[in-house]
Formats: structure tokens, sequence, C-alpha cells
């Protein structure tokens, strides 16, 4: 796809008129899906979808438009022909942009390394050989992502990924159930064994009767993916310049009044290692790490060419919504291994759901446990819990709440496939938090 993306390029290069300039992104999958139901395959399909956005840009006016692609090169240079020409006619009505940015400096890149996964036949297979005599739900997703910018300039950057992900939950009954996940770059059996070894051991201790918890404070330990909630909710204006400016940011606190976390406490746009491209669509390039959160205290914004434009500041190629595509957290020292022997007597949370502020000013958040979560007394599960609902402060749970952070992080992709598959990911560990307040 890559040398089809950059001849199309190319022809659009020609199609340019005088002092125009042209931006194209291209988004590209090729994707398998597998729906699994009773621990047997219910649909499978493969999509192979293209689209290309073109945005005319002529002095401080800039419009855009998306086209899916053919796949035949004269076909889709006519498409891209009419689409400019559309936007050619249209654009002297259009108001001027006041912080209408593109990267004008020419900085070409390529990421695009070997595919390491087996055939998704293989995977799947493996996957249902482990499953047999459970209710095993879930959606295998697995291929090639592309991703790529090119401008009238001369820039061209190209990314491609293949990586799979399967998100699935061992079912019991009525609501309970054990949901987990597996996903990467390559597919490792012993892995997958493990993740669903542990995934039915949870299994058989919610067939215990499930234990009802008064209201109150509680030691918890909160696994990875329970995890990636809370910090998906910080992303909500808490790293972006302009809600920092526009006085939106959850975190506004922690910038203009000087709270810290847990020096413990460290996050970071962590482009490097993840699945986003190392380049916005405007064909800025992104730093392979940029600290929002360092030992507890506020380092940097995410920056978008826009706000950058309007602030006065460089950009760090952050997304429109200045939102963290590849977060990281930095693990700390409490082996995953001995996390419920540290916890003691509390509550293991798998997942949580339903999350929003209940005053985001003050960067509290309430949602509901979700899923498998136990009832721990000296280290050892003894029972299910009935859902319960928090609400806290990130400034109390990742401040003088935050007991200790394990050593392993996960990477948990996004398992989202809304138009497209998602790049967006999360690398976490877990952590260990006292005093955290339920209230229902």
């Amino acid at each position: 796809m890559k040398h089809y993306f950059y001849e199309l390029a190319s022809a659009i290069d020609r199609l340019k008129q005088n002092d125009e300039v042209i931006l194209s992104n291209f988004e590209g999958e090729e994707s398998d899906f597998v729906r699994i139901n009773h621990a047997t395959i219910r649909q499978a399909g493969h999509v192979s979808q293209h689209e290309l956005r073109l945005r005319l840009i002529r002095g401080p006016k800039q419009m855009s438009t998306s086209l899916v692609l053919m796949g035949l090169m004269s076909q889709d240079i006519e498409q891209c022909l009419a689409a400019l020409d559309g936007m050619r006619q249209a654009l002297p009505f259009i108001p001027d942009d006041p912080y209408l940015a593109f990267a004008s400096e020419i900085r070409s890149s390529e990421h695009e390394p070997a595919n390491e996964l087996p055939p998704h036949q293989q995977l799947v297979g493996e996957i249902l050989g482990s499953a047999h005599g459970t209710d095993l739900v879930g959606i295998y997703a697995g291929g090639s992502i592309y991703r790529g910018f090119a401008n009238t300039l001369g820039q061209r950057n190209w990314f491609a990924t293949d990586t799979f992900n399967f998100d699935f939950s061992l079912y019991l009954h009525q609501d309970k159930a054990v949901k987990s996940g597996l996903a990467g770059f390559s597919w490792k059996p012993h892995e997958w064994q493990r993740v669903f070894g542990k995934a039915k051991e949870e299994l058989a201790l919610l067939k215990h009767p499930a234990k009802t918890l008064q209201p109150g404070k509680y030691r918890v330990y909160l696994a990875p993916q329970a995890l990636e909630e809370i910090v998906d909710i910080m992303g909500w204006g808490g790293f972006g310049i302009k809600a920092h400016h526009t006085k939106q940011s959850p975190l506004l606190k922690m910038h203009e009044e000087g709270l810290t976390l847990n020096p413990a406490v460290s996050l970071s746009e962590d482009i490097a290692e993840g699945l986003s491209p190392s380049f916005d669509d405007l064909g800025y390039l992104r730093p392979g790490r940029t600290p929002l959160i360092q030992q507890g205290k506020h380092a940097q914004h995410l920056v978008c060419a826009r706000s950058a434009k309007e602030f006065g500041i460089k950009t760090n190629g952050a997304n429109s919504r200045e939102s963290p595509e590849s977060l990281s957290m930095a693990p700390g020292s409490l082996p995953t291994a001995a996390a419920l022997r540290e916890l003691g007597t509390g509550i293991l949370i798998n997942n949580l759901w339903y999350l929003n502020y209940s005053d985001r000013n003050s960067c509290r958040m309430t949602g509901m446990t979700r899923f498998a979560s136990f009832w721990v007394e000296a280290g050892k599960i003894m029972a299910p819990i009935n859902v319960m609902r928090f609400d806290e402060s990130i400034y109390r749970i990742f401040g003088p709440q935050l007991i200790a952070l394990t050593k392993e992080a996960q990477f948990i992709p996004s398992a989202s496939t809304y138009e497209r598959r998602s790049t967006v990911s999360r690398r976490l560990p877990g952590a260990l938090i006292d005093q955290f307040q339920f209230t229902l």
C-alpha cells in the first residue's frame, strides 16, 4: 500500500494549481475479524478499506474532504481531481482561518516493521482449543494497519503495523463474567495460556456466593485494565494546552495551584512504544516521548498545531483533541505476583465502567466496579463482590493514598473498531491504593 499511496500523492502533486498547498492523509487496513460465542465461531470476515482525506489550502483558507479509494489508480486520481475542483469552487466563500497551520519543513519518515503474526486461522484455532467447555465470548481483530501523510511540498510519511487484539469474557450467569484480553505484535502461545488460565481461575471463584459491602473506604488493588479507565478520563482535557488556557482542564489545580501527586507517578505520551504513527495529520513529527507528569509534578502539555498557533508556542504533534494516544505510566517496585499479599484485606478490582467526572474542577470522578471484582482477606480471594460505585479524586488515589505500583506494566491496545481499528494504546501497571471511597 505504501507504493500505491506514494504514486497517488505524486499524481496529486501534478493536480496542484498556482499557490495551493494540498495535504493528503491516508488511513487503511487489512483486518480479519472473528466473533466467538459459547467458544464457537459465530461470524468471521475480512475488511479491506482505504480512505484518503484531502485538505486544500490557499492563503488563510482551507477545506477538506474524504474519499474511499477504489484501488485503481486512474479512478482514484479522477476522484481526487473532482474533489479538488469542488473545493476550489467553494473555497472563496469560506472565512479565513486565523489558526491555520501545517508543516512547511519537509521531514519525511517511514515505519514498516516485519509482520510477525501467524495466519489468523492458526491463532483462533489455538484460542478455541483452550476454550473447550467454557462460555468464551469475544472478538478477535488482527492484521495490518496503515497510515500515511503527503503534501505538495514534497513530504512523505508512512506508518504500518501488524497487530492483533482478542478482547474476551468468560461468562458464568446473569452479570457474572470475567473480562480479559490479549494483544500484541506477535502471538505467544504461553502468554495466551497464562492469561486464559488466570481468567478460568477467577471464573471458578465467581461461583462462590457474592458478598455485599457497605459504602466506605477500602484498601483496593486496581488491575491495569481498571486503571486504564481512570487515566482515560484524565485524558479528557487533562493534558491538553487548550483546556489549560480555557480553564477546562480537570488538572487545573495541578497546573495553577501547584498540587502534586505521589512522586511514584509519572505519565508520558510514549509514541515510540505504542501503535500510533510518529506524525500528525498536518505533517508535524511527534517526539518519541513527551513527559506529561514527572515524579508527581506537571511536566508538559499536549499541543496540537492549531493551539500552537493560537497561543504562540511550539506543537508536539498532538491530535486535535489534545488527548494522549500512547499513554504510558512508569511502573513501580511491587511484583504483580505479590499484589494480593500486599493488599491484605480489601478489594481486588479487575474492571471499572461508567466513569465520569463528579467534580471536574477537583479531578474527582465516579464509576462502578465491573465483572470479576473480589473481596480479599489476608491476601486470599474469599468471594466476588456485588457491584459498587466509587467517588474519588485523582489527587487522593495518585497522591497520599497510593501505596505502590507494580513493576510489571501491561500493554493495552484499544479494542475499538468503530469506523476502523484504533491505534490508541496504554501501557500501565497495577496500583495498590488505601482508603478508596465507595459511595453505594
